[in-house]
């Protein structure tokens, strides 16, 4: 993985993150907050997995196990 490709898949999941709270925020406009909780939450899992990943690519590439080309 290249580190513009890297870069991209950051900004993509903070894009997911914010998704997420506005799946949140326009369901809550017309649903309980127990389901807007429900249709929001695997969104934000999605992203919070995708960040996950990228700090574990960053973590090798700062130790030099596996650098970013």
């Amino acid at each position: 993985m290249n580190r513009s490709r890297f870069v991209g898949l950051a900004l993509a999941a903070f894009g997911i993150v914010f998704l997420s709270f506005v799946v949140r925020g326009t369901t809550r406009l017309v649903a309980p907050y127990e389901v807007a909780v429900a249709l929001s939450a695997p969104i934000l899992f999605a992203a919070a997995a995708l960040l996950v990943g990228l700090v574990a690519l960053a973590t090798l590439d700062a130790t030099g196990i596996r650098p970013l080309e």
